[in-house]
């Protein structure tokens, strides 16, 4: 479960086990966590779910993911070559 990022005491990782699932990055703060579903080609991000978040968590999380969005694809094409090596 590497952790490719840690803003303003939000966690964002990647699980190793989630087998062929298309590109997503989890978060975590607290008792607070998400999930989004980030779609390249239209640089959208989607809420797969979320737990005890509240509306200004969700933006302050995407507001993150938006400002490291290539970062976090990067990341994940990194993570997937290495699971698969």
């Amino acid at each position: 479960m590497p952790t490719i990022l840690i803003m303003l005491g939000w966690r964002f990782f990647f699980y190793a086990n989630e087998r062929n699932e298309p590109i997503h990055i989890h978060c975590r703060k607290g008792g607070a966590e998400a999930k989004y579903w980030l779609d390249v080609e239209a640089f959208e991000a989607l809420e797969a779910h979320a737990y005890n978040m509240s509306p200004a968590d969700k933006r302050t999380v995407r507001r993150i993911i938006f400002q490291h969005f290539d970062y976090i694809v990067s990341e994940w094409s990194d993570f997937q070559e290495k699971k698969h090596a």
